[in-house]
């Protein structure tokens, strides 16, 4: 009779991992940590201004809302659906697409997605194989590299700093390609730098990949987020040629104001769209009836409360930038789209602020938030160490005291 107790028979063996190595090397998104931090902080009482998080502080417009609240009421709504969306915010989606971009597609091209997030991990999920490179612009969005690695894929990161605007040439994009390359990530309006292409540069990034036969995945969700003579240009529209290799990226959250609904989409050629709604009818089944005709409300609708809001971020774009360029030792660029500035501090590591030194942008941020109790998001979430992220999609009173704080905290940097 064995002398080992049941309890060590049932033992994990010490070679056995509790979580697997691909899910644990998954950081925590590095924008919602710190979203929540603010949050909890201020739930404590502490006044905490918050510049992490990407949603826009406007309420989603009414008639969006009521769509959804007649939904919840229609039986028709309260059991399954097709996994890949209602047919008639499919067709509302390709409808929109054309309107809004020259892109015309059709229904079947198209997968309505739990958010945006999903939609990306499930485009390089169907097109990727282990090992295949994804050419990722930097500074990224933190959840890009972590999708194609999900997906068994390998980011390649090519960096753009302030002096380009944070935009990559074809010139970076050519020498980080290898016969491994199979995919090149696209943003523009770009979060985290608000960077906007040219049509010029939009087109001869499309050619280049046309070329050399790789895939494109657009993200495209700040389409309508541009400002002064900046444009949004649709790869595939410049490039259609393109089309049968590119996969776009969209969703209701920040031009409707509606984070919290989770509706995203992907459109792509119809035997990559299949393969991902096949994925997508295991892991999530369809997305939320009552959220799919709240977006098919959205997209169908008039853009006046878009244009409202794009007046306002507007606005606050002017002020942070303006703000943020007055304090000695940071330098930021001026964003053209969505809603983001992310201004250069690396003339502020190493330097001493109220008895502390900051060798690193993630330091710099926890200095910040202890001292002046305002959270910004470092640059090291977004591949580029040396820079924070600030979110001006919040009230003009909140944004204007968060970067006076900031004015006065690292005005007293000293060597």
């Amino acid at each position: 009779m064995s002398s080992e107790t049941p309890s060590a028979q049932s033992a994990t063996p010490p070679t056995q991992r509790r979580v697997s190595a691909r899910v644990g090397a998954i950081s925590e998104s590095a924008t919602l940590a710190v979203d929540a931090k603010a949050k909890a902080l201020k739930a404590t009482g502490r006044p905490v201004i918050g510049f992490g998080a990407g949603e826009p502080d406007f309420p989603t417009p009414d008639y969006i809302v009521d769509a959804a609240v007649q939904a919840a009421r229609d039986p028709r709504y309260h059991r399954y659906t097709p996994a890949g969306g209602l047919p008639d915010l499919k067709a509302a989606i390709a409808a929109k697409t054309l309107r809004d971009s020259g892109y015309e597609v059709e229904p079947a091209q198209v997968l309505v997605t739990n958010g945006g997030k999903q939609a990306i991990y499930e485009a390089f999920a169907a097109i990727l194989d282990p090992g295949d490179e994804v050419i990722v612009p930097a500074p990224y969005w933190t959840t890009y590299p972590e999708s194609i690695r999900l997906a068994g894929g390998v980011p390649v990161e090519v960096v753009a700093d302030e002096t380009t605007g944070y935009r990559v040439s074809v010139e970076q994009l050519e020498a980080a390609r290898t016969p491994n390359t199979k995919v090149v990530l696209f943003v523009s309006p770009s979060n985290p730098t608000g960077a906007v292409y040219t049509r010029e540069q939009v087109r001869e990034i499309g050619l280049w990949a046309a070329e050399h036969g790789l895939w494109v995945l657009t993200d495209e969700i700040y389409e309508h987020l541009v400002y002064g003579d900046a444009e949004f240009s649709s790869l595939p529209v410049e490039v259609p040629e393109l089309a049968d290799r590119c996969i776009v990226v969209n969703g209701v959250a920040k031009t409707y104001a509606m984070t919290g609904w989770r509706v995203g989409w992907l459109i792509g050629p119809k035997d990559v769209v299949k393969a991902a709604t096949n994925l997508q009818s295991h892991a999530t089944s369809n997305v939320s009836n009552v959220a799919q005709i709240a977006a098919l409300a959205a997209v169908s609708g008039e853009l006046d409360a878009v244009a409202e809001m794009r007046k306002a971020f507007d606005r606050r774009r002017r002020t942070i930038v303006r703000m943020l360029n007055e304090i000695p030792g940071v330098e930021c660029p001026e964003p053209e789209g969505a809603f983001y500035a992310y201004p250069s501090v690396k003339a502020l590591l190493g330097k001493e602020i109220r008895g502390r030194r900051a060798a690193t942008s993630v330091e710099l941020a926890e200095i910040i938030l202890d001292e002046v109790e305002v959270a910004v998001v470092p640059g090291e979430a977004f591949g580029t160490p040396g820079y924070l992220r600030l979110s001006y999609a919040l009230g003009d009173e909140d944004l204007t005291e968060g970067v006076s704080r900031l004015q006065k905290l690292l005005a007293e940097a000293r060597d």
